[in-house]
């Protein structure tokens, strides 16, 4: 990676876009189908320091959402410390429930249930101990929040705001899940909804995901008649991102350009800590595909650097300036966004 600091040739005065770069971390097997409840490792966490360029030379600060198996991990804490006090990372929370306590006899090796199925007092105590775990690493509360597997219905939103998360980055647009949320309609861009009863409002801020022509994607709703396979099909060939594993540099650019084009004000991007690791993916194959993959991520935010006037945050951050950016309530339409 080039140490020099690059310059931004976007025009001056141009519109501010705010980047947040976030990871999911935590353990590995997940992309092998395993589940467990216990006994995965978290060896990827040690390759985060990876990413320093992306903050010191480039300027953008990482989210990192983890979950409950690395905050539990001696071996994982002082990587993460390390990123939040030289990096200045945010420690966000990332709920496995399925790996997080209280664990029940029922708890396989296998797709873990639903999180609208599961008992609301046994989702509820899950998630407190994972921002319980959060807390005692931090020193501090955990505000910002992502579920795992984007299983995040309407239902199961309360419980973030009644644990005190001020911003949930669980909706994931144009994806629509078997026997789960259907976010295919959600906004690109951040909305408020609901808080709890006199505590802060709930910022969502879904990951930027946009379709190629904006009438195609009300069109494939309707023509798949809301069934979620044919539905989902979508999100291969109709939609833009810019998150590194999913889309080539040339789509990254072209998503950036259009979400820009289009008005959007947050520009969100994301990928797992597993993926750094050789061999815990199958898009990460070996050494020289991760050396890639970290290549691929810094020419993307350099050329971002370079084309817009970016400004680089973290998910606290973005809602700490919410407030004063006119974001709008949720809109009004079908799905669990």
């Amino acid at each position: 990676m080039s140490t020099n600091v690059p310059k931004t040739d976007a025009r001056p005065g141009a519109p501010v876009l705010r980047v947040v770069v976030s990871l999911d971390v935590e353990e590995e097997g997940l992309f092998s189908g395993r589940y467990a409840a216990s006994g995965c490792g978290v060896r990827n966490v040690s390759l985060l320091p990876r990413l320093a360029p992306l903050t010191r030379e480039l300027g953008f600060p990482l989210t990192l959402f983890c979950a409950h198996t690395v905050f539990s991990s001696a071996e994982a804490r002082p990587v993460l410390a390390w990123m939040r006090d030289h990096c200045g990372a945010e420690i966000g929370a990332h709920l496995h429930h399925w790996s997080t306590p209280p664990l029940m006899d029922s708890d396989a090796d296998g797709p873990p249930a639903r999180t609208d199925r599961l008992p609301r007092e046994l989702l509820r105590q899950r998630l407190r101990t994972l921002l319980d775990a959060g807390r005692d690493f931090q020193s501090a509360p955990l505000t910002s929040f992502r579920m795992g597997r984007w299983d995040l219905k309407n239902v199961v939103r309360p419980l973030l705001a009644e644990q005190g998360i001020t911003l949930d980055s669980s909706v994931c647009p144009l994806r629509a899940f078997r026997d789960g949320p259907d976010h295919f309609l959600a906004p690109a861009d951040p909305y408020w909804v609901d808080g709890a009863p006199g505590g802060d409002r709930l910022l969502e801020a879904p990951i930027t995901q946009i379709p190629l022509w904006v009438p195609l994607a009300r069109l494939w709703r309707a023509l798949s008649g809301g069934r979620p396979g044919p539905l989902d099909s979508f999100h291969f060939w109709g939609a833009l991102s810019a998150n590194p594993v999913w889309h080539s540099p040339r789509v990254m650019r072209l998503a950036s350009r259009l979400h820009a084009q289009r008005g959007g004000k947050v520009l969100s991007l994301f990928w797992h800590s597993s993926e750094m690791l050789p061999g815990a993916s199958p898009n990460v194959r070996d050494e020289a595909a991760a050396d890639a993959l970290l290549q691929k991520i810094y020419d993307y935010l350099r050329w971002l650097r370079r084309n817009f006037n970016v400004r680089g945050v973290t998910a606290a951050g973005l809602r700490a300036e919410a407030p004063d950016l006119d974001f709008p309530q949720r809109p009004a339409g079908r799905g669990d966004w």
